[in-house]
């Protein structure tokens, strides 16, 4: 019995092994940094790790200059304009009043105040004191406290369940002071999560956004996480709400891709399978995406974000070549899945990114044949 189950384990090693092993004999044995063999990023035009900017997907630079007004002079004005002249149901707005959001939360854990100083975020604070009825404020509050949430306490406590009720109160306000606005509602799916909503009330919040903003990718994003069978659904059932997503997506429209954010939510946390990311589940996701990232307008602000995930996929499939055609696009901004999911999402998306240079090399790839 004994020598049966060291069979086994040994067959479970090599299997675990079998794509690190594939690597070294096949296209992408790595070498040290400075080796004269060595793959350069560089030579292509990528950004240094050091220049990566984990806050945004894509370029946004009214946002940019706006953060750095609004940080630098703690005066939220610019901010409240911004979003005011942005359009209220469109994907842009939401990734705004994420930022914003994020600024603050950011800024008040690394100076929380004290005697001698006022917390970082104040100019937030004050926004909602000085401007109550200013809907892009009210949303951003919302926002700023969900980010809180789980920023600084864990699902399942008393201080968590706290803010999350005080979000979920946020975002009535918020959700009263601009009726057509979805965004209110987009914040709340993430409270719905965090509280663990009965799947009907779930879904009358859903049916709130779908008569809003029924093609809002983001959305869409952020209710797939309920429905993952890390919280409260299942494999089949966040694969199938994907699924329907992708099926009524409109021409051009970045829903096609949603298959593929199911799969990404559901990865194993082991891979035992060779080839499991050249298998068909996976192929027919990727290929879904990639369609839909031809066919969506190139000002689309959900583009980068399904960019990002392709590069993810693509590398671990080992299309080297398709995967340099999204990193042309992309490079310079990581602050997207799945990247944000690391403590250090620079140095996992240099980690990709080396990889697919690497294997595009080995392939016969060059600066000179990568098409921009």
């Amino acid at each position: 019995m004994e020598i049966l189950w060291v069979l086994m384990a040994v067959v479970m090693f090599g299997f675990v092994l079998l794509p690190v092993l594939r690597r070294r004999r096949g296209m992408i044995e790595q070498v040290p940094p400075g080796h004269p063999d060595a793959a350069d990023p560089a030579e292509y035009g990528f950004a240094r790790q050091e220049e990566l900017d984990v806050r945004m997907p894509g370029p946004d630079q009214d946002l940019l200059d706006v953060l750095d007004l609004v940080q630098r002079t703690q005066d939220y004005r610019a901010a409240s304009q911004l979003l005011a002249g942005t359009e209220t149901t469109g994907e842009l707005r939401w990734q705004r009043v994420q930022a914003f959001a994020g600024a603050a939360s950011l800024e008040l854990k690394q100076r929380p105040g004290g005697v001698s100083e006022s917390p970082g975020g104040q100019w937030l604070r004050v926004w909602r004191a000085e401007q109550p009825k200013d809907a892009g404020g009210a949303a951003v509050h919302a926002e700023f406290l969900v980010q809180q949430a789980w920023r600084t306490s864990s699902p399942g406590t008393d201080e968590f369940r706290i803010i999350m009720e005080e979000a979920r109160a946020a975002c009535g306000e918020a959700a009263l002071l601009a009726p057509g606005d979805p965004i209110p509602y987009i914040v709340e799916l993430s409270v719905a999560r965090g509280l663990a909503y009965p799947r009907a009330e779930f879904e009358q919040l859903w049916l709130k956004i779908l008569d809003r903003a029924p093609a809002h990718m983001g959305a869409h994003l952020a209710a797939l996480h309920y429905w993952c069978e890390k919280w409260h659904g299942s494999r089949e059932l966040a694969m199938s709400f994907a699924e329907a997503a992708a099926a009524r997506a409109p021409q051009g429209s970045l829903l096609a891709s949603m298959p593929m954010f199911g799969v990404f939510e559901h990865l194993p946390e082991v891979n035992l399978v060779s080839g499991f990311y050249q298998s068909e589940v996976v192929t027919k996701a990727i290929h879904g995406a990639l369609h839909a990232v031809h066919s969506a307008r190139p000002d689309d602000p959900m583009l980068a974000h399904v960019r990002h995930m392709l590069v993810f996929f693509l590398v671990r499939g080992e299309r080297w070549a398709e995967a340099m055609n999204q990193l042309i696009h992309i490079d310079g901004h990581v602050g997207a899945l799945p990247w944000t999911l690391s403590p250090d999402p620079a140095a996992e998306f240099a980690v990709y990114r080396a990889l697919a240079v690497a294997g595009y090399e080995a392939n016969g790839g060059s600066p000179a044949t990568l098409p921009h």
